[in-house]
């Protein structure tokens, strides 16, 4: 009985306590108290039981907060949305504006989420936008967060999101062969009759992974996947394949691609074949001296050369740039 009047009485002190302390504070500060506690003192029945175990020491007082800070939004919504030209589109997201919005409708299926009671989703295009910016430009995570206002695991999530949303609903309809009979003619034009596409490989700059790191690092010294593509006349990619560690080499990951197999069996392309003196030749396709020497595959002579081997190398030399330039656009140098 002692113990629990000793607790009632601990607990009334406390309550006057506490009223005369909000009374005071009240009295100094008028109205304005008032409008920030939200709370009459007139109907005020007593603190509450938390309020009683901090003043007992039961509990830490702490401030309350909310589950996510506040960040600025700014840059998007009103210089990127509404005052961004089309240089500075190019420039931070290397697409036009129309290209972009035209984009976020295709990928729409995909991304578009739904408000929470916690929160709103983020919208398609700021979804897209962060996604393109980090892939575009060398900034960190962090910066980018700065850029748009969001967390940088958010910056993480939305760049898979997107990533596996152009997988699943672009890649087969952007990556494809097109018309065989306008890719031969344009290769005609530029000086090689009968060529299918342009082949090459190129590293893409990763970050070190923590498994087989050594696999991953390229003769000139960074850690990197290999990229392989088969372009068009006009640059356009036909065909890629992706994701070989950095040291091996384009040859080999060309033996070993679907691609090569199907060229091997005869039914990539079609079966067109020409007369050259007193050669057939199918439709081929341009590589650099590190390829197999095979008849669908076309290759610089090296060594000694006459007139007309070097005629031919300039000519499939000349080619063979269009494999270049859309390597050189792929990483923002063209």
């Amino acid at each position: 009985m002692t113990v629990v009047n000793t607790s009632h009485l601990i607990i009334h002190l406390f309550q006057r306590q506490m009223l005369r302390n909000r009374a005071r504070r009240v009295r100094q500060h008028g109205e304005e108290m008032k409008s920030e506690s939200g709370t009459d003192l007139s109907q005020s029945t007593g603190p509450r039981a938390v309020n009683i175990m901090v003043a007992m020491g039961h509990v830490d007082a702490v401030e309350r907060r909310f589950w996510a800070r506040e960040t600025s939004t700014d840059w998007w919504d009103r210089i990127v949305l509404q005052v961004s030209d089309e240089s500075q589109w190019l420039r931070n997201f290397r697409m036009r504006k129309g290209t972009f919005l035209e984009l976020c409708e295709l990928l729409s299926p995909a991304l578009k989420r739904k408000d929470t009671q916690m929160r709103a989703a983020l919208t398609v295009q700021k979804r897209v936008a962060i996604a393109l910016w980090k892939l575009a430009t060398p900034d960190s995570y962090r910066s980018v967060t700065n850029h748009f206002g969001v967390g940088k695991s958010t910056v993480g999530v939305a760049v898979m999101q997107v990533a596996n949303a152009i997988v699943e609903l672009l890649l087969s309809k952007v990556v494809t062969f097109g018309n065989v009979q306008v890719i031969i003619d344009g290769f005609a034009a530029m000086g090689f009759p009968n060529c299918g596409g342009a082949i090459d490989g190129t590293h893409i700059p990763i970050l070190g992974p923590d498994h087989q790191a050594s696999q991953y690092i390229n003769r000139k010294g960074y850690f990197s996947m290999v990229l392989q593509a088969l372009v068009d006349h006009r640059g356009r990619f036909t065909n890629i394949n992706v994701g070989w560690p950095g040291k091996i080499r384009v040859a080999r990951v060309f033996r070993n691609s679907g691609l090569f197999r199907r060229l091997q069996e005869g039914i990539y392309f079609p079966d067109q074949k020409i007369t050259v003196g007193d050669v057939e030749m199918p439709i081929v396709n341009l590589g650099d001296p590190a390829y197999l020497p095979v008849p669908w595959l076309m290759k610089p002579y090296t060594g000694a050369l006459d007139t007309e081997k070097e005629l031919f190398n300039y000519r499939l030399s000349k080619c063979r740039m269009v494999v270049e330039c859309a390597f050189g656009r792929l990483k923002g140098r063209w």
